[in-house]
């Protein structure tokens, strides 16, 4: 049996993605989320997929954490009708893999602010969590910027909890939740941990991602300047206690895993992915046996 928060690592979506998982469970991954980001392309058809991937899961004794759909589905053009095409999709394969969460973006309308945002994110998502809920689903948003801010973005609005107060009073369903990770936070220069006090019932799935803020760049150039003061890390690498996010977690009611998100480390990446990968992993799980041993 797999001891919770079960810790396992985000797979980049496409056809071979049932191939990459086989070959990453001999490194004792205990979950997965295949994820989609459709701004760099089409998702392909999942159903097909769905079926391979959960027959390996079955061979290694791992589970589909989440799947992962990013697009955005307020948009009002061709993008907002494809992204909520695979959305609607994305529930008939997680039946099919047997898995209840799909991480994804809430969308935006684009160069609005996110109040601006909020009657069109009521719309469209009014519909998708009635159907999830129906179906015992539920969608998780990522709470990553994609470079917007309050006033303006193009692609998710879920980057904030004031942002995610006006979300979740505008569609008040259980099958809307988050999929929430410090390195966001943290490059906004909230207290995760703190966060996580008021937040964590409404944590579904976790990004194991944590970030290096730099305090003495941001003392002298603010966060406007050119001078870089915040790094996506690895965990392990960052400046999270994540045996202190798992404890907050656990309390506050949360049962998400926790998937490693790759491909963003400054010196963990290329040649050196699986390197850091391995390595939060074999930190992750310490800081799962801390968490149970200082538990009551």
């Amino acid at each position: 049996m797999i001891t919770k928060p079960a810790i396992g690592t985000v797979v980049r979506g496409w056809e071979r993605t049932p191939e990459v998982i086989r070959g990453l469970a001999e490194h004792g991954f205990e979950c997965w989320q295949p994820a989609f980001p459709l701004k760099h392309g089409p998702m392909p058809p999942l159903l097909p997929m769905a079926g391979e991937i959960r027959e390996i899961c079955e061979e290694t004794g791992t589970f589909v954490s989440a799947l992962g759909v990013y697009g955005n589905p307020l948009d009002g053009g061709e993008r907002g009708e494809e992204s909520r095409r695979c959305l609607r999709e994305a529930m008939d394969a997680a039946e099919e893999i047997g898995t209840g969460v799909i991480g994804c973006f809430a969308g935006r309308v684009p160069w609005a602010s996110i109040p601006e945002s909020v009657e069109r994110f009521r719309e469209v998502w009014t519909p998708l969590a009635e159907e999830a809920a129906e179906r015992g689903l539920a969608f998780a948003f990522e709470n990553c910027q994609q470079g917007g801010t309050w006033e303006r973005g193009d692609w998710n609005m879920a980057h904030q909890p004031d942002a995610w107060r006006l979300m979740f009073e505008a569609v008040p369903l259980t099958s809307l939740g988050l999929e929430w990770e410090p390195a966001h936070q943290m490059c906004l220069l909230i207290d995760p941990v703190r966060q996580l006090e008021e937040w964590a019932p409404r944590v579904l799935h976790v990004h194991g991602k944590d970030a290096n803020v730099r305090r003495d760049v941001l003392a002298v150039h603010g966060v406007s300047s050119p001078e870089r003061y915040a790094w996506h890390r690895t965990p392990g690498f960052g400046d999270s206690d994540w045996t202190e996010i798992m404890e907050f977690l656990v309390r506050g009611g949360s049962k998400a895993a926790i998937a490693i998100e790759g491909f963003h480390d400054p010196v963990y990446r290329g040649e050196r992915e699986l390197e850091g990968q391995l390595a939060a992993l074999s930190y992750l799980k310490a800081c799962r046996q801390r968490m149970s041993m200082q538990s009551p």
